[in-house]
């Protein structure tokens, strides 16, 4: 058994060495961290297909135990964009990939990842439809209000106003990041799709404990 656990920790080490060449921000130490905590979180996943990765479920929990998120349609499409290729599982390297951008990336990196979220359909653009079903998610009902629907409408159309700089009635990904870049606080201008620096703090000091104690 100690032979097992010794090859299998090897294996480990080399994958943390090559994943930690290809992914930005974390070191060999943190990219090993995270793949055992990536094989712990298989463990708990009773379907048999383990080889492929963390499942929908399994990722979606993660995203609201871990790091609180609560809107689905949102927890949907951040699962799409660490699920590269489409498979329907996170794989070990699609984990890093996508942790690294979520705890660490860059805001060239998280504008790049938060248009990819909020272009539902994957056409290059966030129409206005798909602003309204977002806001329409994303915000309290108040019970008094005549038809809600009306006021994000609204909302849509002074979100254009403000981000849509060429005018076309939709956003390219050219507008939303020339609007971020702006305003900072744009980024998540259609729902939560980034961790808060609590859940990223939280979340780091659960993962690399082992090696704060070193």
């Amino acid at each position: 058994m100690a032979e097992m656990s010794a090859m299998n920790r090897k294996l480990i080490q080399n994958l943390a060495e090559t994943l930690s060449k290809q992914v930005k921000h974390f070191n060999k130490t943190e990219a090993e961290c995270l793949i055992r905590l990536f094989n712990g979180l298989l463990g708990d996943q009773s379907d048999r297909r383990v080889g492929n990765g963390l499942d929908r479920g399994k990722f979606r929990n993660i995203l609201h135990n871990t790091f609180g998120m609560t809107d689905d349609m949102i927890m949907d499409r951040v699962f799409r964009a660490f699920d590269k290729d489409n498979d329907s599982y996170v794989s070990v390297k699609e984990w890093i990939e996508g942790l690294s951008i979520f705890l660490r990336g860059t805001l060239d990196e998280k504008i790049k990842y938060c248009f990819d979220v909020y272009d539902l359909n994957g056409d290059g653009y966030i129409s206005r439809e798909e602003m309204f079903h977002m806001l329409k998610n994303s915000l309290i009902r108040q019970p008094t209000e005549e038809d809600p629907d009306e006021g994000i409408k609204d909302l849509v159309e002074i979100t254009l106003k403000k981000m849509d700089h060429d005018h076309d009635s939709r956003l390219s990904y050219a507008d939303f990041e020339k609007a971020v870049r702006d305003e900072n606080l744009l980024l998540e201008a259609f729902g939560t799709c980034l961790p808060d620096a609590k859940s990223i703090l939280a979340f780091e000091q659960h993962a690399f404990q082992d090696t704060l104690e070193h």
